[in-house]
């Protein structure tokens, strides 16, 4: 990771820890896999403890997020699908709205939105 190759750096694949590993910085990617397991039924009590958690785990070392746009495409059929991906939008806005930096990564290229 060319960003942060001088700093030590923990990844976590799909799943949001409840203590932050020893590093100094924490790549947290496909945090939808984690939302599966999820009841996201009251999506805004998921979004709110996704904040909480990543507050707390802030305090021990930089965050960075990697996450996939779920909402282009076809709306699906499937309630669980629906469910996530929307739960998906709503946590993505409150991330994107208190993150230092956005970058949106489209077919390689990379665009600053913030």
């Amino acid at each position: 990771m060319g960003l942060y190759k001088e700093r030590q750096v923990a990844l976590v694949d799909g799943d949001l820890p409840e203590i932050a590993p020893a590093c100094e910085v924490l790549v947290i990617r496909n945090l939808e896999n984690w939302l599966v397991t999820q009841n996201l039924e009251d999506d805004d009590q998921v979004v709110q403890a996704v904040l909480a958690t990543l507050r707390r785990l802030e305090q021990h070392c930089t965050l960075a997020l990697i996450v996939n746009d779920m909402g282009r495409g076809v709306v699906p059929i499937d309630k669980q699908a629906r469910l996530l991906r929307d739960t998906c939008g709503r946590l993505y806005q409150v991330l994107f709205t208190e993150a230092e930096q956005v970058v949106r990564i489209w077919y390689g290229i990379a665009e600053q939105l913030k």
